[in-house]
């Protein structure tokens, strides 16, 4: 899941991804809880990964990575990533087939990447008058947003300096 780029990020999507892991991860636990959900074994773990990683994680790396828990197949890592995609903690880059944890816990929100085409670091963006517009135009159309998604592709600020 490395890339061998020579500067490093610190979590695959600053400053959305927490930056404290362990307080994240309890966070997580008591959202579940008070949604009536369970952060799981394998669902914590997954979690875990991902707020871990420097850059977005695909399933088979996250499989790859799960250290023999329990029974890990292909379907217990969707089903996990689908989990934390349903509870906001995380999103997935569709262009990327990868995802990334999301710190922003208190509110729906539709995500917005910055993805570098040279290191691979994806950046979501706190893209709140794109948000707005977005949301107004698809009101005009009378089209209900349920999930968006918006991917911006080029170089970071660290590849570009």
């Amino acid at each position: 899941m490395a890339h061998a780029d020579t500067h490093s990020h610190v979590h695959a999507n600053t400053p959305c991804s927490p930056q404290d892991v362990e307080t994240f991860l309890a966070e997580a636990e008591t959202l579940a809880a008070k949604r009536g959900q369970r952060l799981t074994k394998i669902r914590r773990k997954v979690l875990r990964l991902l707020l871990e990683s420097d850059e977005p994680s695909k399933a088979y790396d996250l499989l790859a990575n799960l250290d023999g828990e329990g029974a890990a197949k292909p379907p217990t890592v969707y089903r996990a990533l689908d989990f934390l995609q349903e509870q906001g903690l995380a999103h997935k880059i569709e262009s990327l087939n990868a995802y990334v944890a999301c710190g922003h816990t208190g509110h729906k929100h539709s995500a917005v990447f910055l993805i570098c085409e040279k290191c691979g670091a994806a950046e979501e963006l706190h893209a709140v008058a794109t948000n707005d517009a977005l949301k107004a135009e698809t009101a005009a159309a009378g089209f209900k947003v349920r999930q968006a998604v918006i991917e911006a592709r080029g170089i970071c600020r660290d590849c570009a300096a």
